[in-house]
């Protein structure tokens, strides 16, 4: 449960009295980042959140399940773009291929969102407590990824082949995210593409990714 904002933190929210209140989830992800950065994630309460914001805690909850849940953002509605996607991609179009597309375009952001991303990033990889929430993110992003492959490859999607794919890029994702918060001369989408490049060439040495018995129906 969630503790009620101490003294400091009620000061520091009539300090901001004038601030105007949040309008979108957007905006209330910003402050939590910059609170998450200054005391520490498990610091600061959703209290604190909402105070911050000039909003009450119910409407806090409007916006994000929990606490955890500000650091991924829209992830639902980024899946279910990543998913239309995939299964929009030509059915001619080489299967590593076109989940190397799915992926940088679930990556990309605007470049005035680029420090966000990097903070939300680091938020995701480092805090112990989301870890466990963590494990229930990548479940969902992995199962799109395996849904598609089956799907391509004539297989369920809980067959070795397309598991070990999703499992595969989920892995290249998150070590080009690692690269990229070590390095601040790196780019994302650079990095996250030519690791894709390198395990496509990887499953078409082995043969894993080659279709089996041609799409299933959906």
């Amino acid at each position: 449960m969630e503790q009620k904002f101490s003294n400091s933190a009620a000061g520091e929210s009539a300090g901001r009295a004038g601030r105007k209140r949040v309008t979108s989830a957007a905006e209330l992800e910003h402050i939590a980042f910059e609170l998450f950065t200054s005391r520490g994630f498990d610091r600061t309460t959703v209290n604190d959140i909402a105070a911050a914001a000039g909003i009450g805690r119910r409407t806090f909850f409007r916006y994000f399940p929990s606490k955890n849940d500000i650091a991924w953002g829209d992830f639902e509605g980024q899946l279910r773009q990543m998913r239309e996607r995939l299964f929009a991609s030509p059915p001619q179009r080489p299967l590593m291929e076109a989940i190397r597309e799915a992926l940088l375009d679930f990556n990309r952001v605007d470049t005035a969102e680029l420090p966000w991303l990097r903070r939300r990033m680091e938020l995701i990889l480092t805090v112990p407590a989301l870890q466990a929430h963590s494990t229930l993110r990548y479940a969902a992003w992995r199962q799109v990824l395996a849904e598609y492959i089956g799907h391509r490859m004539g297989l369920r999607d809980d067959s070795v082949a397309p598991q070990t794919i999703a499992y595969a890029t989920l892995g290249v994702a998150i070590a080009a995210y690692e690269q990229w918060l070590r390095r601040d001369d790196t780019d994302l989408i650079h990095l996250l593409d030519t690791a894709m490049r390198e395990l496509a060439s990887a499953f078409s040495a082995s043969n894993v990714a080659a279709p089996a018995q041609g799409p299933v129906a959906r």
